[in-house]
C-alpha cells in the first residue's frame, strides 16, 4: 500500500552565456552524465529526470512552474555547473513550492594538475557558482538540503537518498486523509491540537468518525474473506492454545479477523493512510481492535491510540520514507522505566498496537483480558522489539507552532523474560543517559506517544522539519540540559519574531 514506482525527482543545472555555447553543451553533457549516475545508484530510490540546463530568469521561473505542477515531482535537486548569477532565480524560487536539494558538486573529482587551463576554470566552477546560489537561497530564507562532495561518492548518494527519502514522506502527506474513529481519549492535551493549522502547515486533513461507519464495514465481512484471513494468521504467528482450531476462545480470534477486514474496507473506501481510534469510543465494537491495528501498520498505514492524529499522519510519512528499508517502524510510548545503580532504561510499549515489523522473531497471536474499556478480551501479537540504535520521535502542538522532539536510543535485549507482559514492547537506552534525556523531553514538552523507528534516523526528521518550517529538538549523546534550556529559550524568541513576520 506505498508505491512510490512513478515518484521522481528532478535534476536542474544552472549556468549563463557568457562562456559560449560549446562550454554550455559541456554542462548540459556532464549534467546528464551526473543524472544517469544517480539513477544507477543503489542509494537513490526514485528516478532521477535531468531537465534542460537553465541560464536565463525565464527559463528559470518556468521550470519552477513545471516543478510545481507535475504531480509525479517530489522534489528538485539544483546545482550551478558554472557561476550562474543568482537574481536570475528570485522569481523561480519565489514560487517553488517543492523541496529543495542544493548539491554542491563538481563534475571532475580531481584537478587535472597537469593540464588545467582557463578552459576548465570557466566550467569547472561550482566552488563559487554554488556560493552565490546559496547566498540567494539565504536571503529569501529558503530552507533546503546542501550537500558538499563528489557525486560519484556513495557518501553524497546515500544523502541524496535519505533526502529524497524525507521528500517522498512530504509528498505523501500532501494529499494525506487521517480518520480519526472516535474521538480524542478525555481530558488528554498532547494529543489534541490544531487540525485546521495542521493541514496548513504539513497537508495532511483530519476528519472524525464514528465506529458505527466501521461496523457497516465488519458486518459486510464475507465468510471466505475471514477463513483466508485466520489462515494467513495461523501461518504467520504463533497461535496460542486458546486461539487454535476448536480452542475455547476461537471465537474471539474469528471476532478479532472481522474487526481487520471491516477496518481495512472503510479505510480502503475513504482512501484514509492513517488513522486512530481510542478505547473510550468503541461504541458496537466487540473488541479494541489490537491485531487488526498491528497488521495495518506492518503493511504501512500510520496509527495513533486515543485519537492521537500528529503521531499517526507522522508515522505515515515515516513508513513511506523507510519504504524498502530493513528496519522497522512503530507506533511507540514510553511506559515504565527500569532504574538501576549502573544503567536506567525505558520499557517502550501499548496496550496493544506496537507494529511487527521492529519484531525480533515470530510474533505470538495471545488473547489476554484488558481493563480498560469495557469490552471483551482482545486478540493482539505479543513480541520483544529487535536490538540496535534507534529514534523515538514526537510532534506536538505548542500553540503558536509545531515543534518536533527527536531522541536518540540504542534498543536492547531485556535482562529477563517477561512471561507475564501479555504485549508488544522494546527496552531502549536513551541518549546521553535517562536522567538527562527525559529532563530535556519533558522540558521541551514532548509527548508520550512517539513514531519509533529503526530504519528512520536523525537526519531524516532534520530534513522534515526543514521542508515543514517547524522547530526541531535533537537530544542526542552531545544533549546538556543547561544548553537544552538555552536552545528552547532561544527558539521562543526566534519563533515569536518568524510568526510576526509572516
Amino acid at each position: 500500500m506505498i508505491d512510490i514506482s512513478e515518484k521522481e525527482v528532478w535534476f536542474i543545472t544552472g549556468s549563463q552565456h557568457l562562456y559560449g555555447e560549446e562550454t554550455l553543451k559541456k554542462v548540459s553533457e556532464n549534467s546528464k552524465i551526473i543524472a544517469s549516475g544517480l539513477n544507477k545508484s543503489e542509494s537513490v530510490p526514485v528516478k532521477t529526470v535531468h531537465k534542460k540546463i537553465v541560464t536565463t530568469p525565464a527559463e528559470i521561473t518556468s521550470v519552477c512552474h513545471e516543478i510545481n505542477n507535475h504531480k509525479n515531482c517530489i522534489g528538485v535537486i539544483l546545482w550551478m555547473h558554472t557561476f550562474s548569477p543568482a537574481k536570475m532565480w528570485i522569481n523561480g524560487l519565489n514560487i517553488l513550492k517543492k523541496p529543495v536539494c542544493h548539491l554542491h558538486t563538481q563534475f571532475n573529482a580531481e584537478i587535472p594538475w597537469t593540464d588545467i587551463d582557463m578552459d576548465f576554470m570557466n566550467l569547472n566552477q561550482s566552488a563559487h557558482g554554488d556560493r552565490e546560489f546559496g547566498f540567494m537561497m539565504s536571503r529569501m530564507r529558503k530552507k533546503r538540503k546542501i550537500i558538499v562532495g563528489h557525486w560519484q561518492d556513495k557518501k553524497v548518494q546515500e544523502k541524496i537518498g535519505i533526502w529524497i527519502r524525507v521528500a517522498l514522506g512530504w509528498d505523501e502527506l500532501q494529499n494525506l486523509k487521517v480518520a480519526r474513529i472516535g474521538d480524542n481519549m478525555r481530558e488528554v492535551a498532547v494529543t489534541e491540537g490544531d487540525k485546521v493549522e495542521a493541514q496548513m502547515r504539513f497537508g495532511f486533513a483530519v476528519n472524525g468518525y464514528d465506529t458505527s461507519d466501521v461496523v457497516k464495514h465488519i458486518q459486510n465481512v464475507s465468510d471466505e474473506d475471514l477463513k483466508n484471513l485466520i489462515q494467513a494468521y495461523e501461518e504467520s504467528y504463533t497461535l496460542t492454545p486458546f486461539l487454535q482450531k476448536g480452542g475455547e476462545k476461537r471465537a474471539s480470534l474469528e471476532e478479532a479477523a472481522k474487526i481487520e477486514l471491516g477496518l481495512r474496507s472503510f479505510l480502503d473506501e475513504g482512501g484514509f493512510k492513517a488513522f486512530t481510534d481510542t478505547f473510550e469510543n468503541l461504541g458496537a465494537l466487540k473488541q479494541l481492535p489490537g491485531i487488526a491495528v498491528q497488521r495495518l501498520m506492518a503493511d504501512g498505514y500510520g496509527f495513533g491510540a486515543e485519537g492521537d492524529w500528529k503521531t499517526a499522519a507522522l508515522l505515515r510519512a515515516s513508513k513511506v520514507m523507510a519504504y524498502g528499508l530493513d528496519k522497522g517502524t512503530s507506533f511507540m510510548e514510553d511506559y515504565t522505566y527500569h532504574f538501576s545503580p549502573d544503567k536506567s532504561y525505558v520499557l517502550g510499549a501499548h496496550m496493544l498496537e506496537i507494529c511487527s515489523s521492529i519484531a525480533d522473531g515470530k510474533p505470538s497471536c495471545e488473547i489476554h483480558p484488558l481493563g480498560i474499556g469495557g469490552k471483551e478480551d482482545p486478540v493482539r501479537l505479543v513480541f520483544t522489539g529487535s536490538e540496535g540504535p534507534a529514534v523515538n520521535a514526537s510532534l506536538v502542538d505548542m500553540g503558536n507552532r509545531f515543534r518536533l522532539i527527536v531522541n536518540e536510543v540504542q534498543a536492547v535485549k531485556p535482562e529477563n523474560n517477561l512471561p507475564k507482559l501479555p504485549v508488544a514492547r522494546v527496552l531502549w537506552d536513551t541518549k546521553p543517559n535517562l536522567d538527562i534525556a527525559a529532563t530535556a523531553w519533558i522540558l521541551a514538552g514532548g509527548a508520550h506517544h512517539t513514531v519509533y523507528s529503526q530504519a528512520v534516523t536523525t537526519e531524516y526528521f532534520e530534513d522534515f522539519a526543514d521542508m515543514a518550517g517547524i522547530e526541531l529538538l535533537v537530544i542526542d549523546e552531545n544533549t546538556r540540559i543547561r544548553d537544552f534550556k538555552d536552545q528552547l529559550n532561544a527558539n521562543e524568541a526566534y519563533y515569536h519574531l518568524f510568526q510576526h513576520n509572516m
